[in-house]
């Protein structure tokens, strides 16, 4: 098979990749090594930044966001018993959109089967080679019948276990890696939410987030162990832990419902320099990983494609800068999104190896960020998401 662009994941990157693509009337293919339905089963994000919203309308997929989705214009910081909220809007003139990243890759999926546009999934023994020269190619198994794909460009948007990154000769990239000391246990229950924005809660027994898919669905999460395993916890253990780190006001008036998923995740953050080899380009989380803390994950996909559709196409119309310049600019935006999360997460959560020092430092840093006007932009600025180019 011929084609332009190939594409290594079906995840949410590399279907919106495909997606702007292929308004830019550019071939391509995408090769998945699962089924349909186990990428539509991944629990991930729900939180959209301005530019995620503005990529996914530009692909021709944001109706359906716009009508479910839950439009917000602040969050709350839990602590010492109390709530206090970040106005988003009113301090950056911008707000999040709630859609869970399941949905995203639904309205994706469909929009792509809708156009008639080549996915091959339960790719089998994936491999890449040719990409430091000019016909880079793709091979894979489909059924036990061995396949080839021949592209202009690979574009690795299989995640951090993928094929794609760990093509690359180990001398010609770095890693940067930071994996935290605990976990985050996150239920899904069709319950109603707890309150009408997040809740992000640091307390002594460690973080909380109270968050949401809709109206009727909530995803919650607490702070574990690494040692932690999901049969440990009860829906009723959960449920009696998350209780305990909230202020007494929201406990009240917490609905507790049967989980109908509940995973342990550990917490890391990842770089890999640089982002572009010959004419294979990373994106997603095949470069980098952050902690959930500020959801940044699928924001920065969206925004890695969005730079990489837009220099393929200027590629096709007579300009490589647009190549040449991706993995920098890239990178400007994901090193600020990895030092948001990094910082988020360190407020917020406990760390034993910090003792009591620590724990007072977070106190300290919690109390100037509520009363400084100044403080609360700097974070509302970084949480509804920096521009583009940034």
């Amino acid at each position: 098979m011929r084609t332009q662009v190939a594409i290594i994941g079906a995840g949410p990157s590399g279907l919106l990749l495909g997606a702007l693509l292929h308004k830019h009337g550019i071939a391509h293919v995408i090769i998945e090594r699962q089924t349909p339905d186990y990428v539509l089963g991944r629990i991930r994000a729900g939180v959209l930044e301005q530019v995620a919203v503005d990529l996914l309308d530009e692909a021709g997929v944001g109706e359906r966001m716009h009508r479910e989705g839950l439009p917000h214009d602040g969050f709350s910081l839990a602590f010492d018993g109390g709530h206090h909220r970040i106005d988003l809007h009113a301090l950056t003139g911008k707000r999040v959109m709630v859609y869970g990243q399941t949905e995203v890759t639904r309205d994706l999926m469909d929009a792509r089967r809708s156009a008639g546009l080549t996915t091959v999934y339960s790719a089998e023994n994936v491999s890449i080679a040719g990409f430091d020269g000019r016909r880079p190619t793709v091979r894979y198994t489909v059924d036990g019948q061995a396949q080839e794909i021949e592209a202009d460009f690979i574009a690795g948007c299989d995640g951090f276990h993928g094929v794609a990154r760990a093509s690359v000769p180990v001398s010609a990239i770095r890693n940067y890696e930071k994996v935290y000391p605990f976990g985050w246990l996150g239920v899904l229950a069709d319950v109603p939410p707890v309150h009408e924005e997040l809740i992000y809660a640091n307390h002594p027994r460690g973080f909380a987030l109270c968050s949401m898919r809709s109206k009727t669905r909530v995803r919650y999460y607490v702070q574990c162990s690494l040692d932690d395993h999901v049969e440990d916890w009860s829906d009723e253990r959960f449920f009696g832990e998350l209780k305990r780190r909230l202020p007494e006001a929201d406990a009240a008036h917490l609905i507790e419902g049967p989980s109908i998923e509940k995973s342990i995740a550990p917490l890391r953050s990842f770089v890999a320099e640089p982002m572009r080899f010959g004419r294979l380009f990373l994106a997603g989380d095949a470069a980098h990983i952050v902690p959930p803390t500020g959801a940044k994950g699928l924001n920065l996909a969206a925004s890695d494609v969005a730079l990489l559709s837009r220099a393929i196409a200027e590629h096709y119309r007579g300009s490589d800068a647009g190549l040449d310049n991706y993995s920098q600019r890239a990178l400007s935006r994901v090193w600020k999104a990895e030092r948001f999360s990094w910082w988020f997460t360190s407020l917020m959560h406990r760390f034993p190896e910090t003792g009591e020092f620590g724990r007072k430092m977070q106190q300290a840093e919690l109390d100037y960020l509520v009363k400084s006007e100044a403080a609360m932009r700097s974070m509302a600025e970084n949480y509804v998401g920096l521009p583009l180019d940034a």
